[in-house]
């Protein structure tokens, strides 16, 4: 595990730590459980969404408004019914949550954050009844809510990946001030964003590599995928050049204490963070790219587009990309464009009656 997972994983687990000193006991028992199974990103996204479902129960159930969250006993789980989840399920549409500064602030969920926040629920309930410590499990008597799945993917074309990457390179269409900054980091820049657009790796990823994890002799890189495992990209001609100049700029860099092995700094000579590098690609695709709010994963999608519409081998887009399930690739990154569907229009039965006319 590269550095930047320890420290990662070491982050995630204090915020996860924090947040089950709110929760009931029973679901401390539960994270343990789970632990080996999931990644610190996971459980950490259930504990918040678990603290949802604490606070619901609490707010709705009158036997237990001068009760504390954390005291409410694991009988009050397996006492609830269908009609609860429906109203749970009803409250995450929109609902009032308190920020850390206690300001309250309204809080809404599409089906899909709907749909996830129930899985957390679920996922709880089943370690709960399969170690015996509930009798029931009436999660499981309702429904999640469908997801209407969108055809429309956005995705980088050739001319317009040309011209984001001619921004990042230039600094054409950015203010004078972003141009003061431009300068300094343009080759960071062009290194991070054809190194996106050209491997398909994701965001998290990208930041994560250190300088050993570049080897331009194999035309390779090695990435901490998701789940904590370690895999090898490779990467093409274009790819491998800019990242070979970067690597000469870096090694005339002097990073501060805990980012010595980190490939892409900051210009305070730190481990870049997801956030920066979001931050730098709207700047780019803003001045280059019209009609489209390109992000990190709108390059990660136009990777798997255009390695899917030139190999058409699902399973091959999905290695590429890291995916456990290919039914993943296919509901968003894979498009089926008009192109692609007149290519096909004579594929039909009718093809040897016309072929013998």
């Amino acid at each position: 595990m590269s550095e930047y997972s320890k420290e990662t994983d070491i982050k995630n687990e204090k915020k996860l730590r924090e947040l089950l000193r709110e929760l009931p006991p029973y679901v401390s028992t539960y994270m343990t459980g789970v632990s080996q199974l999931t990644a610190s990103r996971t459980r950490l996204a259930y504990a918040y969404d678990l603290r949802i479902f604490f606070r619901f129960l609490k707010e709705k159930n009158p036997r237990l408004k001068n009760t504390e969250i954390r005291e409410i006993p694991i009988e009050v789980l397996q006492q609830l019914n269908a009609f609860d989840f429906d109203d749970y399920m009803a409250y995450l549409k929109l609902h009032e949550t308190e920020t850390a500064s206690g300001r309250v602030i309204e809080q809404t969920n599409e089906r899909k954050g709907i749909k996830r926040k129930l899985s957390a629920v679920r996922s709880m309930y089943k370690f709960l009844y399969r170690r015996m410590m509930i009798d029931s499990n009436p999660s499981e008597l309702v429904d999640a809510p469908k997801i209407r799945r969108s055809r429309e993917i956005i995705a980088l074309d050739q001319e317009e990946a040309s011209d984001l990457l001619s921004s990042v390179e230039t600094g054409n269409g950015l203010t004078t001030k972003m141009l003061q900054y431009h300068d300094k980091t343009s080759l960071r820049d062009t290194a991070i964003v054809t190194l996106l657009l050209g491997t398909g790796i994701r965001v998290s990823e990208c930041v994560g590599l250190d300088i050993g994890d570049v080897n331009l002799k194999a035309s390779q890189i090695e990435i901490m995928r998701k789940g904590g495992k370690k895999a090898f990209v490779y990467i093409g001609d274009a790819v491998e050049a800019v990242l070979a100049d970067y690597l000469e700029e870096r090694s005339r860099m002097t990073p501060e204490k805990g980012s010595e092995q980190a490939l892409f700094l900051s210009l305070q000579n730190r481990r870049m963070a997801v956030r920066s590098v979001e931050r730098l690609v709207k700047k780019y695709a803003t001045v280059s790219v019209q009609g489209k709010k390109i992000t990190p994963h709108k390059l990660r999608s136009s990777y798997g587009t255009n390695l899917y519409r030139d190999t058409r081998d699902l399973l091959l887009t999905s290695e590429a990309l890291g995916h456990e399930n290919v039914q993943t690739t296919r509901d968003h990154y894979v498009a089926t464009s008009n192109e692609m569907l007149y290519a096909v229009r004579n594929k039909t039965l009718l093809q040897d009656d016309e072929d013998n006319t």
